[in-house]
């Protein structure tokens, strides 16, 4: 495995870096009022973050998966806005990589230019109220009547609801065929039928806009059905296969950020008339934080170069997303300890860094249940 970088993915990474600072200023503020930076979207979708390994000829980067993560790493570490990128990701890994594997020509060339330069923003819906790591126990109907499906049900933790352009449905066309019920659907903006819920209030990631979709006899042409009917399980599972291996790219840039400003802070911060950093149990702090940044590292570009040689990943999209999570909020809650009463404090950004972390372990799996996906496939 080769992870030297070409002078070209090394200028990427530099400019995503620069990019990702210039989004940072005002996110106190954006996180407070949990408001969307939309400048920043049209930002990053003009530098072709939105959509970096969407082939060129749908208007993508065209980029190899470890490209896409090594630029998503630097802009995590130069942006600090964690909302504005879930959202990306959500919109990337979920959406448009999933039209890309599974879309007709025409669907691809209808929905992937536009969502790859950023103009649309797009989602996806799948969990509701009474199902979420039980993702295929779905009650969101799909009624076939001639050359249209009907939609009626509900979905919850639908990041980028309130402004997107296009949504993927997951709804069952028969409960009792369990995951073999379950087809996908491509929703637009508009369609009649489709109602936007309130706006969901969350710890973290508040940048991130969050909401409930309602369907009430929501009419959706055949043609917008994602895949085959009956196919939407196997849809699901390998585009969230994608997101866990990649979603957390920019939280290891994070994970960057933080051990650095954690390592100049312990060289010049002075107690007792010497650096903290000199004290072992303030040390240690900075080296566990070195330490998880190179394992999360390794286990994210292993990850994206396995994929890149056409190799099953499912079994180390898990483990990456597993060591990834808990390895930054680890990370987090040693920089707010460091820091002591200053880092418990706003003006830090240090305990937002924290409760964005945390949603890392809830979203794509849980982390129980990326155990659960790894036993099995150890043999256990």
């Amino acid at each position: 495995m080769d992870w030297s970088w070409s002078r070209e993915q090394q200028e990427l990474r530099e400019a995503a870096f620069a990019i990702g600072r210039s989004l940072s200023p005002g996110m106190r503020e954006r996180d407070r009022d949990a408001v969307f930076h939309r400048e920043g979207w049209e930002k990053l979708g003009a530098f072709g973050a939105h959509g970096l390994p969407i082939p060129t000829e749908y208007g993508g980067m065209g980029f190899d998966s470890l490209t896409t993560v090594a630029v998503f790493e630097a802009l995590g570490h130069g942006c600090t806005d964690a909302g504005l990128l879930f959202s990306i990701h959500a919109h990337l890994w979920t959406l448009a990589a999933a039209i890309h594997l599974f879309g007709t020509a025409e669907q691809k060339r209808r929905f992937l230019p536009k969502l790859a330069n950023g103009s649309w923003v797009g989602g996806n819906a799948m969990s509701e109220p009474d199902s979420g790591s039980d993702a295929f126990s779905l009650r969101t109907r799909a009624e076939r009547r001639g050359d249209r499906y009907v939609l009626d049900g509900t979905k919850v933790f639908v990041t980028n609801a309130p402004i997107a352009d296009v949504v993927l449905v997951f709804a069952t066309i028969d409960p009792s065929l369990g995951a073999r019920g379950v087809t996908a659907f491509l929703v637009e903006r508009g369609t009649s039928g489709l109602r936007v819920g309130r706006h969901l209030e969350k710890m973290g990631l508040r940048s991130s806009p969050m909401a409930e979709l309602f369907f009430d006899g929501c009419e959706i042409p055949v043609e917008n059905r994602l895949g085959k009917e009956g196919g939407g399980a196997n849809l699901f599972t390998q585009s969230l296969t994608l997101e866990r291996a990649f979603i957390l790219a920019t939280g290891v840039g994070s994970m960057q950020r933080l051990f650095e400003s954690c390592r100049d802070y312990a060289r010049t911060r002075k107690q007792y008339g010497q650096p903290i950093g000199h004290f072992q149990l303030v040390s240690s702090k900075v080296i566990d934080m070195r330490i998880r940044l190179e394992t999360a590292r390794a286990m994210l570009y292993r990850t994206a170069w396995l994929h890149d040689q056409r190799k099953s990943i499912f079994l180390e999209a898990a483990m990456a997303k597993l060591h990834i999570s808990e390895a930054w909020v680890a990370s987090a809650q040693d920089a707010l300890q460091l820091h002591g009463g200053w880092g418990y404090m706003s003006e830090l950004e240090i305990e937002r860094e924290l409760r964005d972390a945390l949603g890392s372990k809830l979203h794509s799996g849980t982390s129980e249940i990326q155990r659960t996906i790894i036993g099995p496939l150890l043999g256990l």
